[in-house]
């Protein structure tokens, strides 16, 4: 029987030991980050990267927010740090370049970048290389036969030669989403896309904003060139978003409710003061 109490309470402590050590390796259990890094270059413009972390908790996909991404240039297996960005609630973060001429290429005209993640005390730390080529987009405006056109020539921007067999894409810029021209044109021999624009596309003062988008290439990311084309169908305006309205920030209130509240004020407070001075009157007659 004491034999039996003895190997009953080893046998509890051993479960004890080892349920203890089974949740502390839980909590000690670090989830992988994944990081994913894309290269923007828009003509004449900004110059970003944009990043993204996120993470596998539980078998579900979540996003990874207010994590420290350090960003460097790699040069000759060198790390120069460019800088740091931090993601926000969508585990989302931008980095901006300058220019170009702030990073350095390597012997073979190709850029290569490193985002680095360090870990904290609920994801391992992870990273990803990202290499691109400059490439630029010289994109303008032209009639034929009375017919509007975009014509785009893709350049390798370190070498000056022409790029053949890249699709780009034209759209026209929207406040929500571009509206979609032509999604496949391949460039030509001569490096060039030629792509009509059709008629009737509505514009502020009819006026618009056409991309010619080179999307996430392997070679050079992303690249856009932006034209403005005044071919648009004219419509006006009707936002009444610098108006007086009801529905206005407060600096921007109607004026009949600035001036009618106060004015009910001003006389409320003028009858009160002219009844208090007539009790005086009347307690001192």
């Amino acid at each position: 029987m004491r034999n039996q109490y003895i190997t009953r309470h080893i046998f509890l402590m051993v479960l004890s030991v080892f349920l203890c050590t089974s949740s502390f390796a839980q909590k000690a259990k670090k989830d992988k980050v994944r990081l994913k890094a894309n290269y923007v270059k828009i003509m004449n413009s900004e110059i970003y990267f944009d990043l993204e972390a996120s993470a596998k908790v539980d078998g579900e996909n979540v996003n990874v927010s207010k994590v420290e991404l350090v960003i460097y240039n790699v040069v000759d297996e060198e790390q120069l740090e460019l800088g740091k960005a931090t993601t926000n609630m969508g585990g989302k973060a931008r980095f901006k370049l300058k220019d170009l001429s702030s990073i350095k290429p390597d012997s073979t005209n190709t850029y290569n970048i490193e985002v680095s993640f360090e870990g904290n005390e609920s994801f391992k730390g992870a990273s990803k290389s990202l290499s691109f080529k400059n490439a630029n987009i010289d994109a303008k405006l032209v009639t034929i036969d009375s017919i509007n056109y975009v014509t785009a020539t893709l350049v390798n921007k370190l070498t000056d030669s022409i790029i053949v067999g890249q699709s780009l894409k034209v759209l026209v810029q929207r406040l929500f989403k571009p509206l979609v021209i032509q999604e496949f044109n391949e460039t030509d021999e001569n490096g060039t896309i030629l792509v009509p624009i059709p008629e009737g596309i509505p514009g502020v003062d009819g006026n618009l904003i056409i991309e010619v988008v080179l999307n996430d290439s392997d070679e050079f990311g992303t690249v856009k060139a932006l034209v403005n084309a005044p071919i648009g169908k004219l419509i006006v305006d009707e936002s009444t978003f610098d108006e007086r309205t009801m529905w206005s920030p407060r600096n921007k209130t109607p004026l009949f409710l600035l001036i009618l509240p106060n004015v009910l004020t001003f006389a409320i407070w003028g009858i009160i003061i002219y009844l208090i001075t007539n009790l005086f009157k009347i307690s001192k007659s």
